[in-house]
């Protein structure tokens, strides 16, 4: 069944990690470099009709970049202090553009369409979840990304654990559940939270009208401001995908993105 649905992008410049970051270029397979808000544009179009795909950003060097390869901008407040915050902000701006919005945040060019498409329908058939939001079994080398990363102080991706229910228990940026390195299917009980959310308007308007939580900054994860207050977020599980979706964190991710860009043919 096909679900009405809209993808908004939230991109800022100002990254703490990694300043600028939606203007990185990232070359494709046949060598041509596009910048990150182009590459996640491009994916979420593979998606949704370009009508309903929308970057909100407050930049005008973001919103100059995406008007110059034809995408739609909307403007948003520069005191949104995450995509989530920014996809709200958005939504008043724009109106009731569709009953369910996509959080398809603007460092995550790699994620399958597919992925979207079902975390949508598991909304739309679940009237209880405030959102949905997808976990990726670790295959072997995106585990080894994973704790690689976290052995030498760099955040690379954010982890999340569920109950077999499939709510989510708790998101971090370390590495969870602890698996003891000498377990060789330590890779299988890690899950790698894809940033991507599904909501309904009504939701959106409920977590802004939300101071945010004690754990939300700690983290610097925004969908635990849901989780603190008690509302439930629905995880939608996937295997191993056939490639590994790296969001791009650090500027140390370009080469991975890239080399799955080459992998994939994506020009």
């Amino acid at each position: 069944m096909n679900h009405d649905f809209a993808i908004l992008i939230p991109a800022r410049h100002a990254s703490q990690r990694f300043p600028g970051k939606p203007l990185a270029p990232l070359r494709g397979a046949d060598g041509t470099a596009r910048p990150l808000i182009e590459r996640s544009w491009m994916a979420a179009c593979a998606i949704a009709d370009r009508a309903k795909v929308w970057v909100a950003t407050d930049d005008d060097r973001i919103a100059d970049a995406v008007h110059g390869f034809g995408g739609q901008v909307v403007m948003t407040p520069a005191a949104c202090r995450n995509g989530t915050e920014r996809c709200a902000a958005a939504i008043d701006s724009l109106g009731p553009v569709a009953p369910i919005v996509v959080n398809l945040q603007g460092d995550a060019p790699l994620t399958p369409d597919f992925v979207v498409r079902d975390l949508v329908a598991a909304l739309a058939a679940d009237a209880e979840a405030v959102m949905t939001t997808p976990a990726v079994r670790c295959s072997p080398s995106l585990y080894a990304h994973l704790v690689g990363d976290q052995a030498v102080g760099r955040v690379g991706g954010t982890t999340v654990v569920f109950n077999a229910q499939r709510r989510a228990l708790y998101f971090s940026k370390r590495v969870v559940p602890h698996v003891a390195p000498e377990r060789p299917d330590g890779h299988a009980h890690v899950h790698l939270h894809l940033g991507v959310y599904a909501y309904r308007p009504a939701a959106l308007a409920a977590y802004v009208a939300t101071p945010p939580s004690p754990l939300e900054e700690l983290e610097g994860l925004e969908q635990l401001r849901f989780l603190e207050t008690g509302q439930p977020i629905r995880v939608v599980e996937f295997a191993p995908l056939d490639w590994d979706c790296i969001e791009l964190n650090n500027p140390q991710d370009i080469p991975a993105i890239e080399a799955v860009l080459r992998q994939r043919g994506i020009r």
